[in-house]
Formats: C-alpha cells, structure tokens, sequence
C-alpha cells in the first residue's frame, strides 16, 4: 500500500474525526485528484519544444497529458480557436498518492527558497493550489540536459467543506503549510 494512503487511513480519519466530530469514516474529507498544468506559451509555434515539455510532463506525473485547446482567439497574443495553449494531466487514485508522497517529501524540499506553502494557498473550499516555477525540481528530470524550463500549476481537489477544514487535512497529510504570519 502506497505511503501517503496508509498515512490517511490510520492516522488522518482518526484525528479528523475527533477534531471535526465526524460519526462516520466516509463523512471525512478525502483528496478527490490532484490536476497538474502547464502552459506552453513560447512554444506555441514550435513543435519540438512542445514535444519536450509533453515528454518531461509524462516524467513527472507517469500519464500522458492532455493538450488544452484555446477556446477563443486573441490577436494580441497570436493565438487562434483550437490552437494548443497548454497541457494537463489529472491524477486519481494510486498514481495521485504517488506524486503527492514525491511531491512532498521530494521536490518540494528541493526548490530553491522553499520556506512551505502558505495557508492562503488553501481556498474556501478547502482545496490547494500550488504554483512551480521550475520543473526541475522534480528527480525524474535531469537539470543538466534540460533545455526548457516550465512552470507547473498543481491543484489539489478535496472533498472538504470549509477553509479550516483542508488546512487541517493538508498538515494531517504532511504538507509543508505555514501560518500567514510565519
């Protein structure tokens, strides 16, 4: 069994239970999927580059990612209706256990400045939004042949009602969170 589940089953329902009096182990909030996001941008034209950022996002998250079209078209930025914008990989079950356990204990450690994420990051509904800068902190990119660097958006979807509610679940679960006024 995956690290970050077993993590959620003996430990997590427990003291959320005691915490926010849930009678049952399914009331509890869960992690519904982690959705992963890159724009491609500069690459727009080229299809090599596009290629490589494709290929360092199936690294990552271990699923081919999906290519978002633009939905409309906007001359400033040179773009047409049904042009590749960006790319998306939405992570469930084993796999999403797996990228959060790397993602917590191995990538986030590795960027540069990292002092944990802050709270704000946590939205009313209790879900997490995080943004990277660089996706060369994740180990299965190599920095020393990597030609492009991206940033990532990663969102992570729960099942929680309130703001209190996924900060809880997130530092419970061993995210790196900090209070606003740390």
């Amino acid at each position: 069994m995956l690290r970050l589940k077993e993590k959620y089953q003996k430990e997590v329902v427990p003291a959320m239970k005691e915490k926010f009096g849930y009678r049952n182990d399914l009331a509890v909030p869960k992690i519904e999927k982690v959705v992963v996001n890159t724009g491609i941008g500069k690459a727009l034209k080229d299809s090599k580059i596009r290629e490589e950022i494709e290929k360092d996002l199936s690294l990552i998250t271990g699923q081919k990612p999906k290519h978002t079209p633009a939905k409309k078209a906007i001359s400033g930025f040179k773009i047409r209706k049904g042009m590749i914008v960006g790319l998306k990989v939405t992570l469930r079950r084993e796999r999403m256990y797996d990228f959060l356990d790397r993602l917590i204990h191995i990538a986030l450690p590795r960027s540069r400045d990292f002092r944990g994420i802050p709270e704000r990051c946590v939205d009313e509904y209790g879900n997490l939004n995080i943004g990277i800068k660089e996706q060369i902190i994740f180990p299965e990119i190599s920095a020393e042949s990597t030609r492009n660097i991206f940033g990532l958006e990663i969102s992570v979807v729960t099942t929680c009602k309130t703001h209190k509610e996924g900060v809880e679940l997130f530092k419970l679960l061993g995210f790196p969170l900090r209070t606003s006024r740390e």
